[in-house]
């Protein structure tokens, strides 16, 4: 029974035409004439020319994904409507290279009951052996794409390993008439380039370079890549992220390098393309050529090394990173480590002044602050032992360090070249192990065949993680770098104090000699652990900054003082005392009655010598005075008398202020005088004061 009815030819036949490229649109004709004549096939299955639509808007797209290709789109909308019979196609991976996409076709062709026909066959996608058929076919295409990109990747990395796959250069690289890479013949992109690397060195951060190209209002390359003006050179305006794509790119320092990149799939649910390419940057121990000195290049391999630590201490979203010197007044700005958590300590301004604080633990977990320093008095000091440590004999002591950590960086280079030369001599007997091997005997010559990519892909492994390691710059001073050094240590105080240098180049001064600095705020000290460059330690302790409550509490000299006098002198004559001995209250004020008062309440301490009468039971305080009352119960007279003989001198009696009752000084020889024989009574009324 034949597979096209009369259904089938009473709708539509769908011619779909695709390429994947223009290059092969442009090239390929036999192959665009071979999907062109299946119009001469829809004829002889029966569909009349009037009844063929050839769809071939997608020339130049890829099958990879349906994303794009609008002819697709519309090929698949007429199937869903039922408006085709057929559709031809010369073979499954012109209509798609994606399984997801092939069989989402072949779903919709069975349901709408239309047929799909190739070069060979015509095919029921509603019947089970031709949809099985039809889906292996799509797989095999699927799959036939994966070979054809394994295949070019791999030749493409065998071409990199030998230098001679030609790259996308940047500006300022290009490649010569023998095919090598070479500077940009144009001086001025050279000039350009190079004042990048070297205002980087000076300013020590992408946007400072940024900043100096803008008030200096100059403008950097860009040679075109791609398209009508290959080759065109553009001066434009610097943004930052040009500037990290050329510190980043290994090329400016004459290594070639391939792998710098990987493509991943990131998922896209609810999209017709269920995920998206995304290029990241590899890391430098992950790219899978690097070959040094392959070219001419702008900066040293160990330049480029330190640009990229600086780079990376620059980076503010990562615990580890110190951060681009800024014009703050803080001094250990981006260097300062907690002593108690070891987590970094970030900076707040307020109030002209600056702290240093731990605050990581109180962002991520809500827990209290760590620590919380106020910086002068730690910058002060920090600075004078900078200062010390750049006196000549100190100076000298550190270059002798110097030359210990170029012993040191030696002995590691010495390691890697052992482990290099080991590696390469195992992966060269491997080698002469598999050519000794007889031709027939394939099972030995497959398993040392194996054994040998295996000590190759060690070695080259090894070479990678040589080449990315960050080893110390190798740097010995000679007797004249030396005395120059020297000499130069008598200016630096006065260059470090100078009004013209910045707080960001004092900042870029200390980072060259101090790696870090540890800060403990302990009971009564501050710890400050400086280490330097050389691994070296200075340990400091500073006292602590007395708290504003600490500052403004009365003095202990004051509370003793205050002990002492009140037993036998009135709050009044103990701050007339205090005054006059110079002392003053925690804020500096002059003591009064009403201060003293409040010393005596806030410390328990007890008066002897009271104002009011009503304190003590049996009248006499301190100091041996009587108040009126007791002195009239003694002496068995009125309190008016009382009042009447201190008021004309007769007895002697002391009053705090005008008004106040009498405090009255009575001896024996004043009390036999005085007593009377029994208790006088008066008709006045009597008021006791």
């Amino acid at each position: 029974m034949s597979k096209i009815q009369a259904e089938h030819l009473g709708r539509q036949a769908l011619i779909y035409v695709r390429q994947s490229t223009l290059t092969q649109v442009r090239e390929n004709v036999g192959s665009k004439a071979r999907q062109y004549d299946l119009v001469q096939r829809a004829l002889d299955l029966g569909w009349g020319r009037e009844q063929i639509v050839v769809v071939d808007q997608d020339q130049g797209r890829s099958g990879a994904s349906a994303e794009g290709r609008d002819g697709f789109q519309h090929l698949f909308g007429e199937v869903g409507m039922s408006h085709a019979g057929a559709v031809f196609s010369l073979e499954a991976s012109r209509l798609a290279r994606s399984c997801i996409d092939w069989y989402r076709l072949l779903e919709i062709c069975a349901l709408t009951k239309t047929l799909v026909v190739d070069e060979e066959s015509v095919y029921d996608p509603s019947h089970y052996n031709d949809r099985l058929l039809l889906g292996f076919k799509g797989t095999m295409s699927e799959a036939e794409l994966h070979w054809l990109r394994s295949r070019l990747n791999g030749g493409r990395l065998k071409k990199a390993e030998s230098g001679e796959l030609r790259l996308d250069l940047p500006t300022g690289l290009v490649y010569n008439n023998a095919g090598k890479i070479a500077l940009d013949p144009d001086e001025a992109v050279q000039q350009a380039v190079r004042l990048l690397f070297e205002t980087f060195e000076n300013a020590g951060s992408a946007r400072a370079v940024v900043r100096h190209f803008r008030q200096h209002k100059l403008h950097f390359p860009t040679r075109e890549l791609r398209g009508m003006r290959k080759g065109e050179l553009r001066w434009q305006r610097l943004p930052p992220g040009r500037v990290s794509a050329v510190l980043h790119n290994p090329l400016y320092a004459g290594a070639y390098v391939y792998g710098r990149t990987e493509v991943q799939l990131e998922p896209r649910p609810g999209h017709i393309r269920p995920a998206e390419k995304r290029v990241r940057r590899t890391n430098p121990e992950d790219w899978d050529v690097l070959i040094r000195d392959a070219h001419p290049g702008y900066i040293s391999w160990d330049q480029y090394l330190r640009n990229q630590q600086r780079l990376e201490d620059n980076c503010t979203n990562r615990r580890e990173s110190r951060g681009a010197t800024r014009e703050g007044a803080a001094l250990l700005q981006g260097i300062v480590i907690c002593g108690r958590c070891g987590r970094r300590m970030n900076l707040r301004y307020r109030d002209n002044t600056h702290y240093y604080r731990c605050q990581l633990a109180y962002q991520e977990y809500g827990e209290p602050l760590c620590q919380f320093i106020r910086g002068e008095e730690v910058d002060a000091e920090v600075t004078a032992l900078l200062l010390d440590a750049m006196n000549p004999a100190q100076l000298n002591i550190s270059l002798q360090a110097l030359e210990e950590v170029e012993a040191h960086t030696q002995q590691i280079e010495n390691h890697w070249r052992l482990r290099l030369e080991r590696a390469e001599y195992e992966a060269a007997l491997a080698r002469r192990r598999y050519t000794a091997v007889e031709p027939e005997n394939r099972l030995v010559a497959r398993s040392l065949e194996r054994d040998w990519n295996e000590k190759l892909a060690d070695a080259a492994r090894l070479e990678r993680e040589y080449a990315a390691a960050p080893r110390p710059s190798r740097w010995i001073a000679s007797s004249e770098e030396r005395a120059r050094i020297l000499s130069l240590a008598q200016d630096f105080p006065a260059i470090w104090k100078a009004s013209t240098t910045s707080s960001a180049e004092r900042k870029q001064l200390l980072r060259f000699l101090v790696k870090d600095v540890t800060l403990t705020r302990r009971e009564d000290v501050i710890y400050l652990g400086v280490r330097w460059q050389t691994e070296a330690l200075s340990e400091i302790e500073i006292p602590r900054r007395l708290r504003v409550y600490e500052i403004w509490c009365t003095s202990d000299m004051v509370i003793e003082r205050v002990r002492s006098l009140a037993a036998t002198q009135t709050d009044r004559q103990i701050a007339v005392l205090l005054n006059q001995e110079g002392l003053t209250t925690g804020v500096g004020l002059a003591f009064n009655r009403v201060r003293v008062r409040r010393v005596r309440l806030k410390y328990d301490i007890s008066t002897g010598c009271p104002e009011m009468p009503g304190i003590f039971p049996d009248g006499k305080r301190g100091d041996g005075r009587y108040s009126t009352h007791a002195a009239a119960e003694l002496l068995n007279v009125s309190i008016a008398t009382i009042g009447n003989w201190c008021q004309s001198g007769k007895l002697d009696s002391v009053q705090a202020v005008p008004g106040s009752p009498h405090w009255i000084t009575l001896t024996s020889d004043i009390i036999a005088q005085l007593r009377k024989p029994a208790k006088q009574v008066h008709n006045k009324r009597q008021c006791s004061r």
